[in-house]
């Protein structure tokens, strides 16, 4: 019959008791960085969602800012003829209708569940809508320019044609 020493049974019970405690202990850490991994992805998934509102929301501001000076300017202006106006408006006004679009639509997609999104979905959504954004923004700018040059030009020709001679 084998001898057994209790002393080296017990401590080694012990230090299983021990390890099965910390090992409780570390599943319950790791559980917790998990969660906390999770809530930080969804934190940064929120932040990317407003920085994207945020620059839409400035893009338009940039949009009506241009409606209010450089179009009046435009319109304005002796060079534009009459005919003109309205193409003028109405390209300018497709463009700010496409904005007031895109804010209707974001409103809506924050606001309600829209079709289940996940943030990730929502989050690639207002990104491309922010791109949109942009696009329109530079489309604005470049038909203000266009219309500048044309008035610029305009301009040149009416001097050089009502110029006064001397021979």
């Amino acid at each position: 019959m084998p001898v057994y020493d209790n002393t080296n049974f017990i401590s080694l019970v012990k230090s299983l008791v021990e390890s099965a405690k910390q090992t409780s202990q570390l599943l319950k850490t790791a559980e917790f960085l998990k969660q906390q991994k999770e809530n930080l992805e969804k934190v940064n998934t929120v932040v990317k969602q407003l920085k994207a509102v945020r620059e839409i929301g400035r893009n338009n501001q940039r949009l009506i800012g241009i409606m209010q000076n450089d179009l009046r300017e435009i319109l304005n202006s002796p060079y534009i003829k009459p005919e003109e106006v309205t193409r003028v408006s109405e390209s300018f006004n497709a463009i700010v209708d496409n904005s007031l679009e895109t804010m209707d639509f974001i409103d809506e997609i924050l606001s309600s569940d829209y079709l289940k999104m996940s943030d990730g979905e929502r989050t690639e959504m207002l990104q491309e809508k922010e791109m949109q954004s942009r696009e329109m923004v530079m489309e604005i700018n470049m038909k203000t320019k266009r219309y500048r040059n044309i008035i610029s030009f305009r301009k040149m020709q009416d001097k050089i044609n009502n110029r006064e001679t001397n021979f």
